[in-house]
């Protein structure tokens, strides 16, 4: 099984793209702040999305829409997201919000570190 190889009846998350939400589509500059979605798009982000949306099935995750967070103003972190884009019309583009890491063919994350071997990592950890 190659890295693109899914397991019997995932085909059709074989064409998931993950996006991280905050850092990468939503400025969080102010960190988790009051909870809301209070930041501007990413520049170029919502041109991205439309565009990626074209060929992926795109799917947000992001830990604002964990199940046990506390609702801001009345509503989960999920419903923020999704008014925050829709706020933005690029709602549409987008098939699913999740806070759990989905099967995708690739994830782009701003917290992310590419593997390529265990020494290297190692490494590169000790500078954190």
């Amino acid at each position: 099984m190659d890295a693109f190889d899914f397991p019997p009846g995932f085909a059709l998350e074989a064409n998931n793209l993950a996006i991280d939400f905050d850092g990468v589509i939503h400025n969080a500059d102010k960190g988790y702040f009051d909870g809301t979605c209070y930041g501007d798009p990413i520049p170029g982000s919502l041109s991205a999305l439309r565009e990626l949306s074209k060929k992926y099935r795109i799917v947000i995750f992001t830990a604002k829409a964990k199940p046990n967070r506390p609702l801001i103003d009345g509503k989960s972190g999920t419903q923020l997201v999704s008014e925050w884009l829709e706020k933005y019309c690029v709602l549409q583009y987008i098939a699913e919000i999740t806070s759990e890491k989905p099967r995708a063919i690739l994830y782009i994350d701003d917290n992310a570190f590419r593997f390529e071997n265990w020494h290297d990592t190692l490494v590169f950890t000790e500078t954190l």
